[in-house]
């Protein structure tokens, strides 16, 4: 064999081990946020029975609001995650804190599935369901910067955008199991075996992702580019105080950037199911059929959008998706409040689409943002401040505005003015990232 074919045959080798890393770095990173958003999803898709079991009130809109405050509960707790495990992350690497987040959901979620109901003690279940919550949140708001970090920092340059996208795809998966999870619940079981132990189901389940994800993330090395600030001594001694001082600005973008994101999919992914059956009337296993469907076209279109960054550039995408979303978002709720299962699925799907085409390049456009020795925690306090101040407290409002406005086609006041913003962030703060090496 010639040196010239000896060489060309160790490139190969080197490519296939390098593919199969970047395999299993996607893998380890999805596993967590599926069961992350699993956990949440399936939360906000049995709230009509949660509000009803913990929150007990004469009209089922009140207690359908109680139950999604809770869920914006989690929010008070995500920030204090981000800066948690953002710390451990940039200090003792992305693996580590991956793992301890896992476990922590997963044993909230499953706390979830356990609690005695307002019936059976009172004033306190309610008061325990908020504790579980705030554990998620806590979860939460280390695991969706920290994964989103792990799977860049190991593609190649001219896959950020592809890889990244990964990161929305198993965030889209698990709200899709958890919407299965619901349909299957409420197809097969009468409301009074749900409302007695079925919509326990979900939340014990959860574990079972939790021991496969430690498993998985505790047998995967740290990505490269942490190995390197590693060896070269670069980490940061205090990674949230640097990040505040030195990366205000790419906070706030990133904030901008995630809004829309967050707000998508708490209030598209996650409320709409609640929204169709108990304001629209239509049946809950209907109401789970279409958002189901609507999750699985997200889900696979999210890596040819992300694909298509690394072609044309983030910040085209990242500025046609909330423009868009802006002008149609409005005329779309009119059409499914009328409350037809086939139109209100067409119109999700147009969501679908709209939310793919943003979602797909913004994983990479947000970690892209950082340096290296403050990423972890950068993106994690930019996104989660995004979720805890608009995107998880956005079923709750859009459930108020439905009452105060007195329009079922209130929560698309919700979309716009989310979409909005995030539009000025790409438009005043979104400089191109997808041609460039990550910042060291």
């Amino acid at each position: 064999m010639s040196n010239a074919q000896i060489e060309s045959s160790r490139a190969a080798a080197s490519e296939a081990v390098q593919r199969k890393e970047i395999t299993k770095a996607v893998a380890v990173g999805a596993i967590g946020n599926v069961l992350e958003w699993f956990d949440f999803g399936v939360y906000g898709y049995f709230a009509p029975f949660i509000g009803k079991l913990f929150f007990p009130r004469s009209e089922p809109l009140a207690s359908m609001f109680a139950a999604f405050a809770v869920l914006a509960v989690g929010a008070v707790s995500r920030p204090l995650g981000a800066v948690v495990f953002g710390w451990i992350g940039d200090r003792a690497g992305r693996r580590t804190s991956l793992t301890a987040t896992v476990w922590l959901m997963a044993g909230s979620t499953f706390l979830i599935g356990t609690l005695p109901t307002y019936s059976q003690i009172g004033v306190l279940a309610p008061t325990l369901l908020v504790v579980a919550r705030l554990l998620q949140g806590l979860s939460s708001g280390g695991e969706w910067g920290g994964s989103a970090a792990y799977m860049v920092e190991y593609a190649p340059l001219n896959r950020r955008g592809f890889i990244g996208s990964f990161q929305q795809v198993s965030t889209g998966a698990g709200f899709f199991f958890g919407s299965l999870f619901g349909l299957i619940v409420t197809s097969t079981m009468s409301e009074q075996t749900i409302f007695g132990w079925a919509w326990r189901l979900p939340f014990l389940s959860g574990i079972l992702l939790g021991v496969v994800g430690v498993y998985m993330r505790l047998r995967l090395h740290d990505t490269p580019e942490f190995q390197a600030l590693k060896q070269r001594g670069g980490r940061s001694t205090s990674p949230l105080m640097e990040s505040l001082r030195t990366q205000w600005t790419g906070i706030t973008v990133a904030f901008g950037y995630n809004v829309i994101q967050s707000v998508g999919y708490y209030t598209m992914l996650t409320f709409m199911p609640s929204f169709t059956s108990e304001v629209l009337k239509l049946p809950p296993a209907h109401a789970y059929l279409s958002n189901s469907i609507q999750l699985l076209v997200f889900v696979l279109l999210l890596p040819a959008m992300g694909a298509l960054s690394d072609r044309i550039g983030r910040r085209p995408m990242l500025l046609a998706a909330p423009l868009i979303l802006i002008l149609a978002t409005y005329p779309l709720f009119l059409l499914i409040i009328q409350g037809s299962l086939r139109t209100i699925l067409s119109c999700q799907l147009v969501f679908g689409v709209l939310l793919a085409a943003y979602c797909g390049p913004a994983v990479a456009a947000t970690v892209e943002l950082f340096p290296t020795k403050l990423r972890y925690t950068s993106v994690s306090i930019g996104f989660n401040l995004a979720v805890a101040l608009i995107g998880m407290t956005s079923p709750m409002i859009s459930t108020h505005l439905i009452s105060g406005l007195g329009t079922a086609a209130a929560p698309a006041y919700v979309i716009i003015g989310a979409s909005a913003i995030s539009l000025a962030s790409v438009v005043f703060g979104c400089k191109e990232t997808a041609f460039e090496p990550l910042k060291p």
